[in-house]
């Protein structure tokens, strides 16, 4: 009967043991997990930080984009001006030398008519 009394004893004293183990290994467990949490909160600072940042900058970069878009807006009003212009001085200049062509075809003969010469028939 001690026998079986030692033996009771030794799986009482062999699950106080695991248990014992085990407890030790939820702790560990438990701290490991808090440190990932820090972790993790930390990592989520972070996170907001650059987020914030790179919002900054996206509203920055938004902006020139924006002026950008105006400054080229205004550039074409002025290039379309400006073409507009060239283009109407190109059409009277070659009005003028329509006209200039015209009187330098009829040239010789007013130079014949006003020295006199008549050619022979």
């Amino acid at each position: 009967m001690a026998r079986a009394k030692e033996q009771k004893n030794g799986r009482l004293e062999e699950a106080m043991t695991s248990l014992a183990h085990s407890q030790a290994n939820l702790e560990q467990s438990h701290a490991n997990l808090e440190q990932s949490v820090a972790l993790l909160n930390q990592t989520q600072a972070i996170f907001v930080q650059n987020e914030a940042k790179f919002l900054a900058q996206n509203a920055e970069t938004d902006q020139r984009l924006a002026e950008y878009e105006k400054e080229t807006l205004e550039l074409k009003r002025s290039t379309d001006a400006r073409f507009a212009r060239i283009e109407a001085i190109l059409m009277d200049h070659s009005r003028i030398l329509a006209e200039h062509s015209r009187i330098l075809e009829h040239l010789p003969d007013a130079v014949r008519e006003k020295i006199g010469f008549k050619a022979p028939q």
